[in-house]
Protein backbone atom coordinates (compact mmCIF):
# COMPACT_ATOMS: atom_id res chain seq x y z
CA UNK A 1 0.00 0.00 0.00
CA UNK A 2 2.84 2.38 0.83
CA UNK A 3 4.53 1.62 -2.52
CA UNK A 4 1.34 2.58 -4.37
CA UNK A 5 1.16 5.88 -2.48
CA UNK A 6 4.80 6.70 -3.25
CA UNK A 7 4.23 5.81 -6.89
CA UNK A 8 1.27 8.19 -7.15
CA UNK A 9 3.27 10.89 -5.36
CA UNK A 10 6.16 10.59 -7.83
CA UNK A 11 3.74 10.61 -10.72
CA UNK A 12 2.08 13.77 -9.41
CA UNK A 13 5.44 15.51 -8.97
CA UNK A 14 6.43 14.61 -12.53
CA UNK A 15 3.15 15.97 -13.85
CA UNK A 16 3.59 19.22 -11.97
CA UNK A 17 7.17 19.61 -13.17
CA UNK A 18 6.21 18.86 -16.77
CA UNK A 19 3.08 21.01 -16.66
CA UNK A 20 2.75 23.86 -19.14
CA UNK A 21 0.39 25.71 -16.81
CA UNK A 22 2.91 28.30 -15.62
CA UNK A 23 4.10 28.97 -19.17
CA UNK A 24 0.50 29.35 -20.36
CA UNK A 25 -0.29 31.78 -17.52
CA UNK A 26 2.77 33.84 -18.40
CA UNK A 27 1.69 33.83 -22.06
CA UNK A 28 -1.72 35.29 -21.11
CA UNK A 29 -0.03 37.96 -18.95
CA UNK A 30 2.27 38.93 -21.83
CA UNK A 31 -0.66 39.12 -24.28
CA UNK A 32 -2.73 41.30 -21.94
CA UNK A 33 0.21 43.62 -21.39
CA UNK A 34 0.69 43.96 -25.14
CA UNK A 35 -3.03 44.77 -25.54
CA UNK A 36 -2.79 47.41 -22.81
CA UNK A 37 0.27 48.98 -24.44
CA UNK A 38 -1.40 48.99 -27.86
CA UNK A 39 -4.55 50.68 -26.52
CA UNK A 40 -2.48 53.24 -24.62
CA UNK A 41 -0.57 54.07 -27.82
CA UNK A 42 -3.68 54.34 -30.07
CA UNK A 43 -6.78 54.84 -27.89
CA UNK A 44 -9.13 55.39 -30.85
CA UNK A 45 -8.50 51.85 -32.10
CA UNK A 46 -9.23 50.18 -28.75
CA UNK A 47 -12.22 48.20 -30.07
CA UNK A 48 -10.25 46.86 -33.02
CA UNK A 49 -7.30 45.92 -30.79
CA UNK A 50 -9.52 44.05 -28.33
CA UNK A 51 -11.25 42.15 -31.11
CA UNK A 52 -7.91 41.26 -32.66
CA UNK A 53 -6.52 39.77 -29.44
CA UNK A 54 -9.70 38.13 -28.18
CA UNK A 55 -9.07 34.80 -29.87
CA UNK A 56 -5.39 34.38 -28.87
CA UNK A 57 -6.14 35.24 -25.23
CA UNK A 58 -9.07 32.81 -25.17
CA UNK A 59 -6.86 30.06 -26.60
CA UNK A 60 -4.25 30.65 -23.90
CA UNK A 61 -6.90 30.51 -21.14
CA UNK A 62 -8.27 27.27 -22.58
CA UNK A 63 -4.74 25.82 -22.55
CA UNK A 64 -4.42 26.74 -18.87
CA UNK A 65 -7.68 25.00 -18.03
CA UNK A 66 -6.59 21.92 -19.97
CA UNK A 67 -3.30 21.65 -18.08
CA UNK A 68 -5.17 22.07 -14.79
CA UNK A 69 -7.38 19.09 -15.63
CA UNK A 70 -4.34 16.83 -15.82
CA UNK A 71 -2.99 18.24 -12.56
CA UNK A 72 -6.34 17.75 -10.80
CA UNK A 73 -6.50 14.18 -12.10
CA UNK A 74 -3.09 13.36 -10.63
CA UNK A 75 -4.00 15.06 -7.36
CA UNK A 76 -7.22 13.07 -7.04
CA UNK A 77 -5.38 9.78 -7.60
CA UNK A 78 -2.82 10.74 -4.99
CA UNK A 79 -5.57 11.64 -2.49
CA UNK A 80 -7.26 8.27 -3.07
CA UNK A 81 -3.97 6.46 -2.46
CA UNK A 82 -3.53 8.40 0.80
CA UNK A 83 -7.08 7.57 1.88
CA UNK A 84 -6.42 3.87 1.33
CA UNK A 85 -3.18 4.02 3.30
CA UNK A 86 -4.55 6.12 6.15
CA UNK A 87 -8.08 4.90 6.64
CA UNK A 88 -10.49 7.20 8.42
CA UNK A 89 -10.39 5.84 11.93
CA UNK A 90 -10.97 7.71 15.19
CA UNK A 91 -7.84 8.62 17.10
CA UNK A 92 -7.34 7.37 20.67
CA UNK A 93 -9.27 9.35 23.25
CA UNK A 94 -7.54 12.11 25.20
CA UNK A 95 -9.60 11.26 28.26
CA UNK A 96 -6.58 9.89 30.13
CA UNK A 97 -4.07 12.35 28.64
CA UNK A 98 -1.93 13.73 31.49
CA UNK A 99 -1.35 16.98 29.58
CA UNK A 100 -4.99 17.53 28.61
CA UNK A 101 -5.52 20.01 31.46
CA UNK A 102 -2.00 21.46 31.28
CA UNK A 103 -2.05 23.29 27.99
CA UNK A 104 0.60 25.74 29.17
CA UNK A 105 3.13 22.88 29.16
CA UNK A 106 2.22 21.99 25.58
CA UNK A 107 2.46 25.65 24.56
CA UNK A 108 5.84 25.90 26.23
CA UNK A 109 7.12 22.79 24.40
CA UNK A 110 5.97 24.23 21.05
CA UNK A 111 7.58 27.61 21.70
CA UNK A 112 10.84 26.01 22.88
CA UNK A 113 10.93 23.78 19.79
CA UNK A 114 10.51 26.78 17.50
CA UNK A 115 13.36 28.58 19.27
CA UNK A 116 15.60 25.51 19.01
CA UNK A 117 14.94 25.39 15.26
CA UNK A 118 15.80 29.05 14.81
CA UNK A 119 12.20 30.01 13.99
CA UNK A 120 12.32 33.10 16.19
CA UNK A 121 9.66 35.16 14.38
CA UNK A 122 7.27 32.17 14.36
CA UNK A 123 7.88 31.65 18.10
CA UNK A 124 7.16 35.33 18.77
CA UNK A 125 3.92 35.13 16.76
CA UNK A 126 2.91 31.96 18.60
CA UNK A 127 3.49 33.53 22.02
CA UNK A 128 1.63 36.65 20.91
CA UNK A 129 -1.35 34.51 19.87
CA UNK A 130 -1.34 32.84 23.30
CA UNK A 131 -1.39 36.25 24.96
CA UNK A 132 -4.31 37.41 22.82
CA UNK A 133 -6.28 34.22 23.51
CA UNK A 134 -5.76 34.53 27.26
CA UNK A 135 -6.72 38.19 27.12
CA UNK A 136 -9.95 37.32 25.30
CA UNK A 137 -10.80 34.66 27.87
CA UNK A 138 -10.06 37.05 30.74
CA UNK A 139 -11.95 39.96 29.21
CA UNK A 140 -9.09 42.08 27.89
CA UNK A 141 -5.35 42.52 28.31
CA UNK A 142 -4.02 42.74 31.82
CA UNK A 143 -0.56 42.80 33.43
CA UNK A 144 -1.18 39.28 34.67
CA UNK A 145 -2.01 38.00 31.16
CA UNK A 146 1.07 39.58 29.62
CA UNK A 147 3.28 38.36 32.46
CA UNK A 148 2.05 34.79 32.11
CA UNK A 149 2.94 34.71 28.41
CA UNK A 150 6.28 36.43 29.03
CA UNK A 151 7.21 33.91 31.73
CA UNK A 152 6.15 30.87 29.70
CA UNK A 153 9.76 30.19 28.66
CA UNK A 154 11.36 30.89 32.04
CA UNK A 155 13.77 28.18 33.22
CA UNK A 156 14.58 28.28 36.94
CA UNK A 157 16.18 31.70 37.40
CA UNK A 158 16.80 32.33 33.67
CA UNK A 159 14.17 34.78 32.30
CA UNK A 160 12.36 34.36 29.00
CA UNK A 161 14.21 37.20 27.27
CA UNK A 162 17.56 35.62 28.13
CA UNK A 163 16.37 32.22 26.86
CA UNK A 164 15.58 33.75 23.47
CA UNK A 165 19.00 35.39 23.31
CA UNK A 166 20.69 32.13 24.21
CA UNK A 167 18.89 30.16 21.52
CA UNK A 168 19.65 32.87 18.97
CA UNK A 169 23.33 32.51 19.87
CA UNK A 170 23.10 28.71 19.62
CA UNK A 171 21.42 28.87 16.22
CA UNK A 172 24.07 31.28 14.91
CA UNK A 173 26.93 29.05 16.10
CA UNK A 174 25.29 25.93 14.61
CA UNK A 175 24.77 27.76 11.32
CA UNK A 176 28.46 28.68 11.24
CA UNK A 177 29.43 25.08 12.04
CA UNK A 178 27.20 23.32 9.54
CA UNK A 179 26.97 25.80 6.68
CA UNK A 180 30.25 27.73 6.77
CA UNK A 181 32.56 25.18 8.42
CA UNK A 182 33.51 27.92 10.87
CA UNK A 183 34.56 26.58 14.27
CA UNK A 184 35.69 29.85 15.82
CA UNK A 185 32.30 30.98 17.31
CA UNK A 186 31.84 27.55 18.92
CA UNK A 187 35.39 27.57 20.30
CA UNK A 188 34.88 31.07 21.71
CA UNK A 189 31.64 29.97 23.42
CA UNK A 190 33.28 26.87 24.89
CA UNK A 191 36.07 29.00 26.40
CA UNK A 192 33.64 31.51 27.83
CA UNK A 193 31.88 28.61 29.56
CA UNK A 194 35.02 26.58 30.33
CA UNK A 195 34.38 26.27 34.07
CA UNK A 196 30.76 25.13 33.67
CA UNK A 197 31.75 22.61 30.99
CA UNK A 198 34.64 21.32 33.10
CA UNK A 199 32.24 20.79 36.03
CA UNK A 200 30.20 18.56 33.74
CA UNK A 201 33.30 16.67 32.59
CA UNK A 202 32.73 17.90 29.04
CA UNK A 203 35.34 17.46 26.28
CA UNK A 204 33.68 19.95 23.93
CA UNK A 205 36.47 22.54 23.83
CA UNK A 206 39.09 19.92 22.96
CA UNK A 207 36.83 18.31 20.34
CA UNK A 208 36.37 21.69 18.65
CA UNK A 209 40.09 22.55 18.77
CA UNK A 210 41.04 19.09 17.48
CA UNK A 211 38.71 19.50 14.51
CA UNK A 212 40.11 22.97 13.84
CA UNK A 213 43.62 21.46 13.83
CA UNK A 214 42.54 18.80 11.31
CA UNK A 215 40.62 21.42 9.30
CA UNK A 216 43.72 23.60 8.97
CA UNK A 217 45.89 20.63 8.02
CA UNK A 218 43.54 19.76 5.16
CA UNK A 219 43.61 23.32 3.85
CA UNK A 220 40.03 23.70 5.13
CA UNK A 221 38.83 20.55 3.38
CA UNK A 222 38.21 17.16 4.96
CA UNK A 223 38.41 15.40 1.61
CA UNK A 224 41.13 12.69 1.76
CA UNK A 225 44.22 13.53 -0.28
CA UNK A 226 47.52 11.85 -1.03
CA UNK A 227 49.29 15.20 -1.05
CA UNK A 228 51.00 16.50 2.11
CA UNK A 229 48.65 18.87 3.96
CA UNK A 230 49.19 22.32 5.37
CA UNK A 231 51.09 21.01 8.40
CA UNK A 232 52.64 24.40 9.13
CA UNK A 233 49.22 26.00 9.72
CA UNK A 234 48.16 23.07 11.89
CA UNK A 235 51.35 23.16 13.97
CA UNK A 236 51.14 26.92 14.43
CA UNK A 237 47.58 26.53 15.68
CA UNK A 238 48.70 23.78 18.07
CA UNK A 239 51.43 26.02 19.54
CA UNK A 240 48.95 28.83 20.17
CA UNK A 241 45.89 26.95 21.35
CA UNK A 242 46.84 23.58 22.84
CA UNK A 243 48.85 24.98 25.77
CA UNK A 244 45.81 25.41 28.04
CA UNK A 245 44.49 21.97 27.10
CA UNK A 246 47.80 20.16 27.60
CA UNK A 247 47.44 18.98 31.22
CA UNK A 248 44.10 17.29 30.62
CA UNK A 249 44.54 16.06 27.05
CA UNK A 250 48.27 15.43 26.89
CA UNK A 251 47.99 11.97 25.32
CA UNK A 252 45.49 13.11 22.66
CA UNK A 253 47.57 16.16 21.77
CA UNK A 254 50.69 14.01 21.45
CA UNK A 255 48.83 11.82 18.97
CA UNK A 256 47.80 14.84 16.91
CA UNK A 257 51.34 16.20 16.82
CA UNK A 258 52.92 12.79 16.26
CA UNK A 259 50.72 12.23 13.23
CA UNK A 260 52.69 14.91 11.38
CA UNK A 261 55.60 12.46 11.15
CA UNK A 262 53.43 10.36 8.81
CA UNK A 263 52.57 13.20 6.42
CA UNK A 264 53.85 11.39 3.27
CA UNK A 265 51.39 8.56 3.94
CA UNK A 266 48.93 9.82 6.56
CA UNK A 267 46.11 7.72 5.13
CA UNK A 268 48.06 4.53 5.76
CA UNK A 269 49.10 5.56 9.27
CA UNK A 270 47.46 4.72 12.63
CA UNK A 271 46.09 8.30 12.66
CA UNK A 272 44.09 8.05 9.43
CA UNK A 273 40.74 7.88 11.25
CA UNK A 274 41.41 11.20 13.02
CA UNK A 275 42.19 13.08 9.81
CA UNK A 276 39.60 11.45 7.51
CA UNK A 277 36.44 11.36 9.63
CA UNK A 278 33.60 12.36 7.26
CA UNK A 279 31.09 12.63 10.14
CA UNK A 280 33.30 14.89 12.28
CA UNK A 281 31.25 18.03 11.68
CA UNK A 282 27.95 16.39 12.47
CA UNK A 283 29.38 14.81 15.63
CA UNK A 284 30.82 18.07 16.94
CA UNK A 285 27.55 19.90 16.13
CA UNK A 286 25.56 17.37 18.16
CA UNK A 287 28.07 17.59 21.00
CA UNK A 288 27.85 21.39 21.01
CA UNK A 289 24.03 21.34 20.99
CA UNK A 290 23.95 18.88 23.88
CA UNK A 291 26.35 20.91 26.03
CA UNK A 292 24.68 24.23 25.20
CA UNK A 293 21.24 22.95 26.19
CA UNK A 294 22.63 21.23 29.29
CA UNK A 295 23.99 24.51 30.61
CA UNK A 296 20.47 25.92 30.23
CA UNK A 297 19.03 22.97 32.12
CA UNK A 298 17.43 21.51 28.99
CA UNK A 299 17.69 18.19 27.17
CA UNK A 300 19.84 18.00 24.05
CA UNK A 301 16.87 16.99 21.87
CA UNK A 302 13.61 18.87 21.59
CA UNK A 303 11.00 17.19 23.84
CA UNK A 304 8.33 18.05 21.28
CA UNK A 305 10.26 16.29 18.52
CA UNK A 306 10.80 13.22 20.70
CA UNK A 307 7.14 13.11 21.75
CA UNK A 308 5.86 13.58 18.19
CA UNK A 309 8.20 10.92 16.80
CA UNK A 310 7.38 8.46 19.56
CA UNK A 311 3.68 9.16 19.02
CA UNK A 312 3.96 8.53 15.29
CA UNK A 313 5.66 5.19 15.99
CA UNK A 314 3.14 4.20 18.65
CA UNK A 315 -0.04 5.37 16.91
CA UNK A 316 -0.55 2.35 14.58
CA UNK A 317 -0.25 -0.03 17.55
CA UNK A 318 -2.70 2.03 19.61
CA UNK A 319 -5.20 2.20 16.74
CA UNK A 320 -4.99 -1.57 16.27
CA UNK A 321 -5.45 -2.06 20.01
CA UNK A 322 -8.51 0.19 19.96
CA UNK A 323 -10.04 -1.82 17.10
CA UNK A 324 -9.45 -5.13 18.91
CA UNK A 325 -10.88 -3.80 22.17
CA UNK A 326 -13.97 -2.54 20.36
CA UNK A 327 -14.48 -5.88 18.63
CA UNK A 328 -14.10 -7.81 21.90
CA UNK A 329 -16.12 -5.22 23.82
CA UNK A 330 -13.41 -4.78 26.42
CA UNK A 331 -12.18 -1.61 28.09
CA UNK A 332 -8.80 -0.17 28.83
CA UNK A 333 -8.59 -0.58 32.58
CA UNK A 334 -4.89 0.26 33.14
CA UNK A 335 -4.15 3.65 34.64
CA UNK A 336 -0.99 5.55 33.64
CA UNK A 337 0.24 2.44 31.85
CA UNK A 338 -0.19 1.05 28.34
CA UNK A 339 -1.71 -2.44 28.11
CA UNK A 340 0.71 -3.39 25.31
CA UNK A 341 4.40 -2.79 24.66
CA UNK A 342 5.21 -0.11 22.09
CA UNK A 343 8.30 -0.94 19.97
CA UNK A 344 10.11 2.41 20.23
CA UNK A 345 13.71 2.94 19.05
CA UNK A 346 16.35 2.46 21.79
CA UNK A 347 17.05 6.20 21.98
CA UNK A 348 13.40 6.80 22.90
CA UNK A 349 13.22 4.34 25.78
CA UNK A 350 12.99 6.04 29.17
CA UNK A 351 12.52 4.55 32.62
CA UNK A 352 10.98 6.56 35.43
CA UNK A 353 12.35 4.44 38.31
CA UNK A 354 15.45 5.69 40.13
CA UNK A 355 16.85 4.19 43.32
CA UNK A 356 19.03 6.56 45.33
CA UNK A 357 22.51 5.01 45.76
CA UNK A 358 22.81 6.69 49.19
CA UNK A 359 19.47 5.96 50.86
CA UNK A 360 18.62 2.91 48.68
CA UNK A 361 15.09 4.31 48.38
CA UNK A 362 13.10 4.71 45.17
CA UNK A 363 12.66 8.31 44.04
CA UNK A 364 9.17 9.82 43.97
CA UNK A 365 7.61 13.11 42.89
CA UNK A 366 8.12 14.40 46.43
CA UNK A 367 11.70 13.05 46.56
CA UNK A 368 12.99 13.40 42.97
CA UNK A 369 16.47 12.54 41.70
CA UNK A 370 18.89 15.49 41.76
CA UNK A 371 22.08 15.83 39.74
CA UNK A 372 25.06 17.57 41.29
CA UNK A 373 27.48 19.67 39.16
CA UNK A 374 29.90 16.74 39.04
CA UNK A 375 27.25 14.66 37.25
CA UNK A 376 26.42 12.20 40.05
CA UNK A 377 22.76 11.73 40.97
CA UNK A 378 21.15 11.11 44.35
CA UNK A 379 17.66 11.67 45.79
CA UNK A 380 16.67 15.11 47.06
CA UNK A 381 16.26 13.98 50.67
CA UNK A 382 19.75 12.46 50.65
CA UNK A 383 21.05 15.69 49.16
CA UNK A 384 19.49 17.71 52.00
CA UNK A 385 20.93 15.43 54.63
CA UNK A 386 24.41 15.72 53.13
CA UNK A 387 24.35 19.47 52.59
CA UNK A 388 22.61 20.73 55.75
CA UNK A 389 22.57 24.15 54.10
CA UNK A 390 26.35 24.21 53.55
CA UNK A 391 28.82 23.11 50.91
CA UNK A 392 29.40 19.36 50.93
CA UNK A 393 31.52 16.75 49.23
CA UNK A 394 29.95 14.40 46.70
CA UNK A 395 29.80 10.86 48.15
CA UNK A 396 31.26 9.44 44.93
CA UNK A 397 33.97 11.93 43.90
CA UNK A 398 36.13 14.71 45.42
CA UNK A 399 34.03 17.57 43.98
CA UNK A 400 32.27 19.90 46.38
CA UNK A 401 29.03 21.78 45.72
CA UNK A 402 26.03 23.45 47.35
CA UNK A 403 22.42 22.29 47.45
CA UNK A 404 21.34 25.18 45.22
CA UNK A 405 23.78 24.00 42.51
CA UNK A 406 21.94 20.68 42.07
CA UNK A 407 19.39 20.19 39.29
CA UNK A 408 16.23 18.14 39.30
CA UNK A 409 16.35 15.56 36.54
CA UNK A 410 13.64 13.60 34.75
CA UNK A 411 14.40 10.00 33.83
Amino acid sequence: MMDLTLKEHDRLVKRLNASQGIKNVQAVIDQLQSVRDAIAAVPEEAAVTLAKHHSPVKSSVDAINESLKETHSGLNKYNKALDKLFKDRPLPSTKHDALFKKKHLTNRAIAMHLLREGQFSVAATFLSAITEKRATMEGGFSPRTTEQAANLLDIDEVPSTEIRKQFAAMYYILHELKENRNLLPAITWSRENREALAARGSNLEFELCRLQYVWLYHNKSLEPTNQPGNWKAAMEYARQEFADLGPRYQAEIQRLLGAMAFIPNLQGSPYAAIFNNSSAWEEVSQSFTGEFCSLLGLSADSPLYIAATAGAVALPTLLKLQTIMKAKRTEWTSENELPVEIPLPPAYLFHSIFVCPVSKEQATDENPPMMMPCGHVIAEESLKRLSKGNRFKCPYCPNESHFKDARKIFL
